[in-house]
């Protein structure tokens, strides 16, 4: 009888994980961060675009927490 579990995990899987990681990041200030500059031409200030950056950085860390952060 073979014993069932979660067994070593495999490269591919911890490549797929930094990725992933790497993805949400950079997602999150594209995102965000053209958001930011998109309403600093409308508004001509150059405010939002920082704002913009700071705020993606921090939700993409917050999604990769909760995404990859809980064993």
């Amino acid at each position: 009888m073979t014993q069932e579990g979660p067994g070593p995990k495999r490269k591919d899987q911890d490549s797929e994980a930094a990725w992933g990681v790497v993805g949400y990041l950079v997602s999150g200030l594209v995102a965000w961060g053209g958001l930011g500059a998109i309403a600093d031409h409308y508004f001509d200030t150059s405010l939002f675009f920082p704002i913009g950056l700071a705020l993606g950085a921090g939700l993409g860390l917050y999604l990769v927490w909760v995404r990859y952060g809980k064993a």
